[in-house]
């Protein structure tokens, strides 16, 4: 007989409440501040050119450096914590090797997500942040910014720190992008500037 415990379904409003961060909670939780935010953006952007209902997931070097990066689409109707977490997890898995031996974390999970509205908080946020969060604990990572980009422009929760360039829509060609490495192990898709972009499905891995 097999024990252990299903994750509860996701449409059921009491579990999906568990699995989101306040914006206090976030705030309080000692995410380290980027060096220069501004060119973190940019730089995804300009790789990967997202539009709305895109995360774009990010790693950093103990220098601040961008070692690998991957971007998805979310499906409208998936909001929870839980399956944000796969989703990321799926793509962090595949861009580059866990660091679960090391005793404490070196590298750095960054998350950029891209929506309507304005830059503030949401509970559709606040699933991504427990996504993110969760998602660096099992891959061994230090868990990094939040950054939400919308037509108007990005902005870095808990820190106060945004733009209004880059924002959804931005043409690409106009923005000046840092150099960024690819992992060796990843043969850049076409189109999608040296990293792997699919859609979110309901399970985790693809």
């Amino acid at each position: 007989m097999a024990f252990g415990f299903a994750p509860p379904p996701a449409s059921d409003p009491s579990h999906r409440l568990g699995r989101i961060l306040e914006s206090s909670e976030w705030a309080a939780a000692g995410i380290p501040l980027l060096s220069n935010p501004r060119d973190l953006v940019s730089g995804l952007y300009a790789r990967h050119a997202p539009t709305l209902s895109t995360a774009v997931v990010g790693v950093l070097q103990q220098d601040g450096r961008l070692a690998a990066s991957a971007s998805f689409r979310q499906r409208a109707d998936v909001a929870d914590g839980w399956e944000l977490r796969n989703g990321l997890l799926a793509r962090l898995r595949r861009i580059i090797p866990h660091d679960l031996r090391l005793r404490s974390p070196v590298r750095t999970a960054v998350l950029m997500y891209c929506r309507g509205g304005d830059g503030g908080w949401t509970e559709e946020d606040g699933a991504w942040m427990w996504g993110l969060r969760d998602a660096c604990t099992l891959h061994g990572l230090r868990c990094g910014a939040y950054i939400t980009m919308t037509p108007h422009g990005w902005q870095v929760l808990g820190d106060g720190r945004g733009g209004r360039r880059p924002y959804v829509g931005s043409p690409v060609d106009k923005l000046i992008s840092e150099e960024t490495e690819t992992p060796s192990n990843v043969a850049p898709p076409r189109g999608t500037g040296g990293a792997a972009t699919d859609n979110l499905r309901p399970t985790a891995a693809c």
